[in-house]
């Protein structure tokens, strides 16, 4: 077959397809299709003489070339494209008039490897243009990967299904999903039961889903996760998930759930019925202040571009059933990053240039920090893009600007220790954002795992500015995988919060050396939390807070000032795997009339004990394998206890 195929610009400007031929004899046809599995229709009436055919420069269609010689054609190329160019090789976009065997061919080629590639470096978004999909399409979701559709509306791009099993574990009669991480649906209408079992760094929003939901595999254990956004016309059965938080949804009704489980702006009726400690739900009528995730969009009139969904307050259900608000934002005001060759330079100029970013799937290793600045400015990750820190540089710092949104991201510790991966603000500044709130969704935070030479960093994100929206986070010093440690991936905190009228929605932070998080700024609302303290401690003469007279290190810590402070949901839990050692408390808060905390749990899932209290000194000790304690409601030193 022919080789090397590629676009080119010819004299006069002309755009052209060129190839590599196969000797003098050789004469060539050229196909096009509208999509990269589609139906190819040759282009030329006899077969031509050259290696160059001139195709309209704005094209967006798919190419393959043949060789016609004594002997027959040759097969094809592979296709090319300007939208292929344009989004790198790790984006698959797919149409409706797509062959479903050939899509289906590399969805599975790419799940047989990212089922189990817990720390591997590939990285892969699935595209889906507006329309409805053959049934045999199943879009399974391994490690590192996220589907979307491209649709303004769910409803607009349909496929017959979606999974995500929990099969790679320990076998595939386990179950097990409590390491299915760092992946991602949204924006999708699914036209049948769906299968979801994951656990943290899990994102599924803005979905239709027509039938159930399964955030289980045959009751296997899961750790999740977040739900938002999405209509699901059937149950939504949590079966064995430990704690999840579900956040402006509609179902028709939702079983289950272990541990702590969190309601956020669902509508009153489809609640399911029991309160906390007896059922472990905890419901948040309406949510406060929400802007949801900008995504990637395409129109046949209007191209690709990111749509950026309108802030809602006090609000219910999704932002899109009854017509979505918000802003459209055409692909030529991005930045298209690409992991082979881009740098922070490349991007902090595109940056200064004024353009947003879209990082697409890859793993970008900088030397000096991202540096966001600009009223409104978006920055989204594909494919969960992950930033490393390669010297001991913040992976990215960003300006106190009111609305700028950092979205779908993992940063990553580098070997060499960082002060912190992502800073947002600079201390002290005093910026109103109430108009127009910072965004950070769906960011994920790594320390350890990947690198057997370990990572380090002494804050993974620092939030100083005020009004900031905080929407699924999971902030991890890894227990598992290379390189990890006491002493191979050393980290102090997870997360500080440090300015004002900050919300969080679905805060994970988990086996940091001291304080999980730590919450100074005024006025702070958190809905769901979930923590592991550290596996590792080696004894506890390390592990002492408060100038060593507490033992341990509160997972979710208020600093002492704050007069204003609201949390609700909260599960604590100890794995105590190097020795003994004491959590004095979970949770700990100053005793203030304006500081309240509402169902909290702590838990001793194994290992040696324990936690003392829940909150303060509340709530008794959970120091025997599976012993759970809760506090009901906490504030101003005064308890009640489950």
């Amino acid at each position: 077959m022919p080789r090397n195929l590629r676009f080119a610009t010819n004299r006069g400007r002309q755009f052209s397809l060129r190839w590599e031929g196969l000797g003098n004899e050789a004469l060539y046809n050229v196909y096009q299709a509208a999509s990269r599995y589609g139906q190819y229709v040759k282009l030329n009436d006899t077969p031509l003489d050259n290696r160059n055919f001139v195709i309209p420069a704005d094209s967006m269609d798919y190419y393959k070339v043949t060789a016609v010689t004594p002997t027959g054609e040759s097969s094809a190329t592979d296709a090319i494209s300007q939208e292929m160019q344009f989004w790198g090789e790790n984006v698959y976009i797919f149409s409706p008039q797509d062959d479903p065997a050939q899509v289906m061919a590399h969805i599975d080629a790419i799940w047989a490897v990212q089922e189990t590639n817990h720390f591997g470096k590939t990285r892969f978004a699935y595209f889906f243009k507006p329309g409805v999909y053959d049934d045999a399409i199943n879009v399974k979701i391994g490690f590192f990967t996220t589907a979307q559709g491209l649709g303004f509306l769910p409803a607009d791009t349909t496929i017959q299904k979606l999974t995500c099993d929990a099969r790679w574990l320990s076998g595939p009669d386990n179950h097990n999903a409590t390491c299915n991480f760092w992946r991602g649906a949204e924006n999708l209408g699914v036209n049948s039961d769906t299968l979801w079992a994951v656990s943290q760094a899990v994102s599924l929003r803005r979905m239709d889903i027509q039938g159930d939901l399964y955030l289980h595999d045959d009751r296997g254990w899961g750790s999740g996760g977040f739900l938002a956004d999405s209509r699901i016309s059937g149950v939504v059965d949590a079966g064995s998930q430990q704690q999840w938080l579900s956040r402006n949804n509609t179902w028709k009704s939702w079983n289950d759930g272990s541990w702590n489980i969190v309601f956020v702006g669902i509508v009153d009726e489809q609640i399911p019925p029991g309160q906390w400690p007896q059922q472990r739900y905890t419901t948040q009528s309406h949510a406060p202040v929400v802007k949801e995730k900008p995504f990637v969009v395409y129109d046949a009139a209007k191209g690709y571009g990111v749509f950026a969904p309108a802030l809602r307050r006090d609000c219910q259900g999704t932002s899109w059933e009854s017509g979505t608000e918000g802003t459209f934002y055409p692909i030529h005001d991005f930045y298209i990053a690409k992991a082979s060759g881009d740098t922070a330079g490349t991007i902090n100029t595109a940056i200064e240039n004024g353009k947003h970013i879209l990082f697409t799937p890859g793993v970008y290793n900088i030397d000096i920090p991202i540096e966001v600045h600009g009223e409104n400015r978006i920055i989204l990750g594909l494919g969960m893009a992950t930033i490393v820190s390669c010297n001991g540089n913040p992976c990215m710092n960003v300006a106190d600007d009111s609305g700028i949104v950092i979205g779908g991201l993992l940063f990553d510790a580098g070997v060499k220790r960082a002060d912190v991966l992502l800073e947002v603000g600079t201390p002290h500044c005093k910026n109103n954002h109430a108009d127009n709130p910072i965004l950070l969704s769906d960011l994920y935070f790594r320390v350890g795992g990947e690198n057997p030479a370990g990572a380090a960093v002494d804050v993974c994100a620092i939030i100083h500015s005020h009004h900031v929206i905080g929407d699924n986070f999971w902030v991890w010093r890894a227990d598992h995988g290379a390189g990890v440690g006491w002493d191979k991936n050393p980290s102090r905190n997870g997360l500080i919060i440090n300015g004002n009228d900050v919300t969080f929605y679905a805060l994970m932070c988990e086996h940091f050396q001291e304080y999980q998080t730590i919450w100074n700024g005024e006025r702070g609302r958190n809905y769901f939390y979930q923590s592991e303290i550290p596996y590792d401690v080696p004894n506890q003469d390390v592990w002492k807070s408060h100038n060593g007279r507490v033992n341990g290190y509160a997972s979710y810590k208020v600093g002492g000032h704050v007069q204003a402070h609201y949390t609700m949901g909260l599960g604590v839990y100890s794995v105590n795997r190097a020795a003994e050692v004491d959590l004095h408390s979970a949770i700990e808060v100053p005793n203030a009339p304006g500081v309240e905390v509402v169902n909290a749990c702590s838990l001793m899932i194994t290992g040696y004990p324990g936690i003392s209290h829940v909150v303060n000194d509340s709530g008794e000790a959970a120091i025997t394998p599976g012993a759970r304690r809760d506090v009901l409601y906490y504030c101003n030193g005064v308890a009640r206890v489950g």
